[in-house]
């Protein structure tokens, strides 16, 4: 059992420093040069369609809320992101995606699921069960961890 953890751990490690290295990659690539992999991930939990709080997305992010405010400054000024303030309570601002900004949303999100589709390609509706079933006990050691 524990050659296999020791092989899964380290092709989880290769997994997450390889996915890393692409975004960047393809990001300095893309029309998106001006945006680093932070604020990338910054736009992704900002999301095209909830208008979260500032405080909701640093939470996500596991930033401080002074840091996020910095990278949420640096999307503003690129025409990534807008600050929404709220009818109801004018003190209350939400985040949202400009055009820009959702058009990066949409291209992470693309490369993600496919990413995702390649991963489960070849595998039976029980071989995915057990996946998603892996995924979710590291999701709960990981949520339980932060």
């Amino acid at each position: 059992m524990e050659n296999r953890v020791k092989t899964i751990n380290d092709s989880l490690v290769r997994i997450y420093n390889d996915i890393l290295w692409i975004e960047e990659h393809e990001l300095k690539r893309s029309h998106f040069k001006d945006v680093s992999i932070k604020e990338m991930h910054a736009i992704n939990a900002i999301t095209m369609y909830d208008k979260k709080t500032a405080s909701q997305v640093a939470k996500e992010l596991h930033l401080t809320p002074g840091t996020l405010t910095s990278t949420i400054d640096r999307l503003s000024k690129k025409d990534y992101v807008t600050r929404i303030r709220c009818s109801d309570d004018r003190r209350v601002v939400r985040l949202g995606l400009t055009k820009k900004g959702r058009l990066m949303y949409r291209a992470h999100d693309a490369f993600h699921r496919m990413m995702v589709r390649s991963f489960l390609k070849d595998l039976d509706p029980e071989e995915i069960k057990t996946i998603e079933k892996a995924v979710c006990n590291l999701e709960d050691f990981l949520r339980e961890h932060s």
